[in-house]
């Protein structure tokens, strides 16, 4: 408890942290904080004592205690022998207030329709008599018996407080109503119900119902009237035991069901003499008081509740829930302006105290808090309900005036009787004529009765003097009942005035009651505003130091990030440093290996140039030598007659004759070399792919390759069922020849569901036109002169794919 309005949680040892690692402390702010050693008496002045005040006002009240199972609720809201709690002592201060200003009883009856009606005094009497009569019917003890010792001592007399304000123009009755909200169904713990030992039967549920006045009321339920605190208490008491409780693992005696105990209290105003109660039942006002004892919440996994106590659990926890969502959306109607419906028909409790949360009385809570390690959780989510519910607030209705009849009619009536009674005793006449010793005084205060015993019949004294006796009485008779009609006169007339006095001075307080009440409404208007800015104070400073936190942190990470980007630039630099040199030092080791190779580049250029110098040099000298034997050999063969040059093809002719000639050693028989086989005859399924630009060359050696499906231009479907694929491309070769390329490849299957080529191979076929010019080869050429060129060039691995368009 860190002051009179806020309490400080904290988390108890071994409860789980939060997610920074530390454990939180949270703070509430309510109304008013009572610590551990508050007495009944502080808790009552405090809370119950201005709903009391407010009752005799003529407007409703609700308390209920709320907090989680075990926490006192009803030990607040019952008290002890010696230390009463709320219900008594707010029981002690109405008929303190109203006990001398009570009707008697039977006055006012119930109407069974929330309502109460006015019977005369006839009517009362009998009922009185009747009630009397019935000696089956148990009599509620009066004021005057003897108390019952159970909650006798409850309330001393020292502690005893009253209300100053009660009207003394009106008469008062109470009655008292006892209720209970079990699994959401509502019992009369009043209701005398027959007992059957053979056959007992179970108590019957109430039903609620709207009055006129759209007021929620429990149709059937036991209304008594009470004369005395003691009174009331027996009757409360008698419906306590009836009340289900039950033992639990977290409460010996765990109350199982909601508690209502209304107290209702009818006021009538009095008559313009001030004798009688006015028979007008719309001069009759009723307020009532609910003091509510609700049941605690639990959690079924600690008190291990199984079967009914398992049921009962589930009811209390969803009428506890109800009252909350109830509450919140109170609170969204309140702040945001919505007008969103509230659920009271979702629970028996909110939906019987519908009228309270909508502005129909003063509604009051309790929290009550067991500082239990175990209960941290549920006690956690008790204070944040019970903060929001603060932030509520509803509209007061306006009361309406009680009748226009003169206020004090009461005090008249009794003045004037007691100054009626004040005069005739100073005139030494009867004030009362039922008491014998004022009838006896005012006897002794005409003239005395002379002897009137006649012995003589002749008499004639005796007679006279009687008759004068009485003549003289008779005058003082009536000088009294002159003086008495004047007096009578004269102090009507004084009253008027003081009445008309009286009225002046109530007008004048009446008006400075309501500017003193206006006045009060802008004060509290102002400390809500206050109280409201404080609240919001408060939350931003927290938010401000959650702000200081959060910047400290960012700041501390922004420095040792800084501190290392420096090191990390530092370390840049050093290696850029680094860098540099040893770049420097790579180009002087290129620059000398470039120097050397250079160095030996040129000496070996040199050496070769040379060598090739003295090869040449020996070829030439191997052509003059060969020239010189040609020379030689023609000037021996030439004669007187110049000889034919034989033709060219005369000199291929022999060529070929003496190419064919045998070898004049045994040679083995010819062995054929191996070629390469086309991979394009193959079993496998091959595409075929001959671009419609390609021209046909009508050559004798074609490419053949079987089981291939020829197509102009590649698509998927003819993709999907061959293995190999072939393009066959034709370009101009650099002799001016046409050349064939084909371009061979795999066919798989994608991820995506369509097809992909992968080349392998590239074949070249060149043909050469028989009317161009041939090649001359020299002799040491180990090709032969009709050879078909068959070159074929390898290529890195390409790939390219056919992918399928997806439907969409």
């Amino acid at each position: 408890m860190i002051s009179s309005a806020t309490i400080q949680l904290h988390a108890p040892d071994g409860l789980k942290a939060n997610r920074n690692g530390e454990y939180k402390e949270t703070q509430y702010s309510f109304k008013k904080v009572f610590g551990i050693n508050t007495s009944q008496i502080e808790l009552f002045e405090d809370i119950a004592k201005p709903l009391v005040e407010d009752l005799i006002h003529c407007k409703n009240g609700l308390l209920f205690t709320y907090g989680v199972t075990g926490s006192g609720k009803t030990f607040t809201m019952t008290g002890s022998p010696g230390e009463g709690g709320l219900l008594p002592r707010s029981l002690d201060m109405l008929f303190n207030s109203i006990g001398p200003f009570q009707a008697k009883r039977f006055v006012f009856k119930p109407d069974d329709k929330n309502g109460l009606e006015i019977q005369s005094q006839v009517d009362a009497l009998l009922e009185r008599q009747k009630r009397d009569s019935q000696q089956s019917v148990p009599k509620t003890p009066s004021s005057r018996q003897k108390a019952d010792p159970e909650f006798a001592d409850m309330i001393s007399s020292e502690e005893a407080c009253k209300s100053e304000s009660v009207d003394d123009d009106c008469c008062y009755s109470v009655f008292v109503s006892y209720i209970e909200i079990y699994n959401n169904y509502i019992y009369d713990l009043l209701e005398e119900a027959p007992y059957d030992p053979i056959r007992p039967k179970p108590p019957q549920s109430k039903i609620l119902r709207e009055d006129q006045n759209h007021n929620m009321y429990v149709a059937g339920c036991t209304e008594v009237e009470v004369k005395s605190t003691e009174e009331a208490f027996e009757v409360f008491w008698k419906g306590q035991k009836k009340r289900r409780i039950a033992n639990t693992q977290l409460n010996r005696e765990s109350s199982r069901s909601h508690s209502v105990f209304t107290v209702k209290l009818a006021q009538a105003p009095l008559d313009a003499d001030g004798d009688h109660i006015l028979q007008d039942k719309n001069q009759v006002n009723v307020s009532q008081l609910c003091l509510v004892d609700l049941a605690g919440s639990e959690r079924t996994s600690r008190t291990r509740a199984e079967g009914s106590r398992l049921r009962e659990a589930g009811n209390i926890n969803q009428s506890l829930m109800t009252l909350r969502t109830c509450i919140e959306v109170l609170r969204e109607n309140q702040m945001c302006g919505t007008n969103k419906m509230v659920p009271y028909r979702d629970s028996k409790v909110t939906h019987l105290f519908k009228n309270y949360f909508d502005g129909e009385g003063k509604v009051r809570m309790i929290v009550c808090v067991n500082p239990k390690a175990d209960d941290y959780e549920e006690t956690m989510l008790v204070m944040r309900f019970a903060e929001m519910t603060q932030e509520v607030e509803v509209a007061r209705p306006v009361d309406r005036p009680i009748c226009g009849l003169a206020a004090g009619r009461r005090y008249r009536n009794q003045a004037f009787k007691d100054e009626l009674s004040r005069r005739l005793e100073e005139r030494g006449g009867p004030s009362n004529g039922d008491d014998p010793a004022l009838m006896n005084q005012l006897i002794e205060s005409l003239p005395a009765l002379p002897g009137s015993e006649l012995v003589d019949p002749a008499d004639d004294q005796t007679l006279p003097r009687l008759i004068e006796v009485l003549e003289r009485r008779h005058r003082v008779r009536q000088m009294m009942a002159e003086q008495f009609n004047k007096t009578a006169t004269s102090l009507k007339s004084m009253l008027q005035q003081f009445d008309s006095q009286h009225n002046a001075k109530d007008t004048f307080l009446h008006e400075q009651q309501s500017k003193l009440n206006e006045k009060d409404k802008l004060i509290l208007n102002q400390r809500s505003e206050i109280e409201r800015l404080e609240k919001k104070s408060k939350t931003l400073e927290y938010k401000i130091d959650i702000l200081q936190k959060t910047t400290d942190m960012y700041e501390q990470d922004k420095r040792s990030l800084q501190q290392e980007l420096e090191t990390r630039e530092q370390r840049l630099q050093r290696e850029l440093s680094e860098r540099r040199r040893m770049e420097q030092r790579m180009q002087g080791v290129v620059t000398d290996t470039r120097l050397k190779w250079e160095k030996e580049c040129e000496r070996r250029v040199n050496a070769k140039q040379l060598e090739m110098q003295n090869k040449l040099w020996v070829k030439d000298e191997k052509l003059k030598q060969l020239k010189a034997i040609v020379t030689e050999s023609s000037s021996n063969s030439s004669g007187p007659e110049k000889p034919e040059r034989p033709s060219r093809e005369r000199d291929r002719n022999a060529a070929q004759k003496r190419s064919a000639s045998p070898s004049p050693h045994p040679t083995a028989p010819p062995v054929h070399p191996r070629h390469r086989r086309s991979q394009s005859a193959g079993g496998e399924k091959w595409v075929d792919h001959k671009p419609a630009s390609n021209l046909d060359l009508d050559t004798v050696l074609q490419p053949i390759i079987p089981n291939a499906i020829k197509v102009s231009t590649p698509n998927e479907k003819a993709l999907s069922k061959c293995h190999k694929y072939v393009l066959r491309h034709q370009e101009l070769a650099s002799d001016g020849e046409l050349e064939t390329k084909l371009i061979k490849g795999n066919v798989f299957k994608t991820r995506g569901g369509g097809q992909a080529v992968q080349f392998t191979d590239i074949e070249t076929l060149k043909q050469e036109c028989p009317t161009g010019p041939s090649r001359k080869r020299r002799s040491g050429s180990a090709e032969g002169a009709a050879q078909m060129d068959d070159i074929e060039n390898r290529v890195p691995v390409s790939s390219t794919s056919y992918q399928k368009r997806r439907k969409p």
